[in-house]
């Protein structure tokens, strides 16, 4: 499964970007800043892509999250989605858009029930350890690894399926602790 980006134009061009998502309910969605650009290096460097350095922010409720393939989530605590945020977010997954949601420790309880106003008949389930996403260039054959020790619990994948695609996952106990210090080996 290759890294989903979007393709925006700028000046006859077409620049491969990541957006982070901005969400309500006092949760810090801005936590990590080196984070998205330290991973966004790395797979420039390891992966061959060419995905702008820059970061740009989306609103979950706005239309900009339309311009773009792939949206991270990050943050500890609470998260919040209006009805027209749900729906929006909704119509984003089911046209095609991925949602990769780090749960940088503490968030995970709430952008579960998040999830829920988003796609009432999905269910998060853990990744099997045999899906293509661990079988890349680089080889997960136990799924995750751990990057910290926050509660003693494995590090876990978790997707939203929709119609056989992973529309979006949660990875749990802190992914982007690793791309915040440097993005080094994963």
């Amino acid at each position: 499964m290759s890294l989903l980006v979007a393709l925006v134009t700028s000046n006859s061009f077409a620049q491969l970007k990541i957006a982070k998502l901005k969400y309500g309910g006092g949760g810090d969605w801005y936590a990590n800043k080196t984070a998205l650009p330290n991973l966004i290096r790395f797979c420039n460097s390891e992966l061959g892509t060419a995905i702008v350095e820059e970061e740009d922010i989306v609103e979950v409720g706005g239309a900009g999250i339309f311009n773009y393939a792939y949206i991270y989530m990050t943050g500890h605590g609470n998260v919040v989605f209006s009805t027209e945020e749900a729906g929006n977010l909704r119509n984003y997954l089911l046209g095609g858009g991925f949602l990769h949601i780090d749960d940088n420790y503490g968030m995970d309880k709430f952008v579960r029930l998040e999830l829920k106003k988003v796609f009432p008949e999905l269910e998060l389930v853990e990744i099997p350890f045999n899906h293509a996403v661990y079988h890349q260039k680089f080889k997960f054959p136990n799924g995750l690894p751990k990057i910290h020790e926050h509660d003693g619990k494995p590090a876990q994948g978790f997707g939203l399926f929709y119609q056989g695609k992973i529309s979006a996952s949660t990875t749990t106990r802190k992914r982007s602790g690793c791309w915040h210090l440097k993005w080094g080996r994963i």
